[in-house]
C-alpha cells in the first residue's frame, strides 16, 4: 500500500517559487543569453592598426589563412569569427612593422578611412620612442589623426593601446629611464582616450602583472615583441576592455 505524499505550507512554498524558474531541457533561470560581444553587430567592420606588434606577418594578398597574421589580432577575429558567425563580421589588419604615427598618417587615407571600419583598434608608439620622436610631437602627430578619424567616421568605436615594454636582454640596461619614458607615452595614449572617449587597453598593467607568474623573457622575448602567451593576454586584455566600455549593443 503506497503512501501519499503531504505536502505542508512550507513545500508547497518552494515548490511554487521553484516552479517558474525551471524550464524542461534548460538549466538557466530563463533570463536572456548574455552577448559575449555587444561591441559587433550585425555585419560590423572591426580594423586594427599599428606597428609590427600588429602586424604579426600578415599575409599581403587575399589569402584567408593568413591575412590577419599572427597575434593577439588573430585571436580575437578567430574567437569571435566562429563564436558570432551569424553576425558575419569582418576582421581587418593593416598593421606594418616599424610604423610611427608619422607612417600611419601618410597611409591613413587609403589603409583606414577608406576601409569604412566599424570599430577601429590601434596600437602605436614604440617605434616613435625607440627613434627619438619627442612626446610633444607624438601627441600632436596622434590627436591630429584621431580628429580627422572622427570627422571622416563619426559613428566609429575607437580603441587605443598603450605601449608597452618589458626589461628583457638589452633592454635591461637603463630600464628605469627607458620605463619613465615609456610611461609618458602612455600617459598621451590615456590623455587621447578621454578627449576621443576611447577606451584605453591597459597592456602595461596587464604584463606588469603577468611577472608574478612566469619572467619577462616568457611573455615578451624582446622586451617589445610578445610570444604567444603573452599575445593571448593581449585578446583577453582588449575583449574584457571593449566589453567594458560598451556593454550593450
Amino acid at each position: 500500500m503506497r503512501s501519499k505524499l503531504k505536502t505542508g505550507p512550507i513545500v508547497k512554498l518552494l515548490i511554487a517559487v521553484a516552479l517558474p524558474l525551471w524550464v524542461p531541457g534548460c538549466a538557466t533561470t530563463g533570463q536572456a543569453p548574455q552577448d559575449p560581444m555587444p561591441a559587433f553587430g550585425a555585419g560590423a567592420r572591426i580594423l586594427f592598426q599599428g606597428d609590427s606588434i600588429t602586424d604579426g606577418n600578415r599575409g599581403r594578398n587575399t589569402d584567408p589563412n593568413h591575412i590577419l597574421g599572427h597575434g593577439y589580432q588573430f585571436i580575437i577575429a578567430a574567437k569571435y569569427g566562429a563564436e558570432l558567425a551569424e553576425r558575419r563580421l569582418v576582421f581587418l589588419n593593416r598593421g606594418i612593422s616599424g610604423n610611427r604615427v608619422s607612417d600611419l598618417a601618410r597611409r591613413w587615407q587609403t589603409d583606414t578611412l577608406d576601409l569604412k571600419p566599424d570599430l577601429l583598434s590601434i596600437l602605436i608608439g614604440i617605434n616613435d620612442l625607440g627613434h627619438g620622436v619627442t612626446a610633444e610631437d607624438y601627441e600632436r602627430q596622434y590627436d591630429q589623426l584621431l580628429a580627422e578619424t572622427v570627422k571622416a567616421l563619426p559613428q566609429v568605436r575607437l580603441v587605443l593601446g598603450e605601449p608597452f615594454g618589458l626589461p628583457v636582454a638589452g633592454k635591461t640596461n637603463h630600464w628605469e629611464q627607458a620605463r619613465a619614458n615609456l610611461a609618458v607615452r602612455q600617459a598621451i595614449v590615456a590623455k587621447l582616450g578621454a578627449k576621443y572617449h576611447a577606451p584605453v587597453v591597459p597592456f602595461q598593467k596587464m604584463f606588469d602583472a603577468a611577472l608574478q607568474r612566469a619572467p619577462a623573457d616568457y611573455w615578451i622575448w624582446d622586451g617589445v615583441h610578445p610570444t604567444y602567451p603573452g599575445h593571448q593576454l593581449m585578446a583577453e586584455e582588449w575583449i574584457r576592455t571593449v566589453r567594458a566600455a560598451w556593454p550593450k549593443r
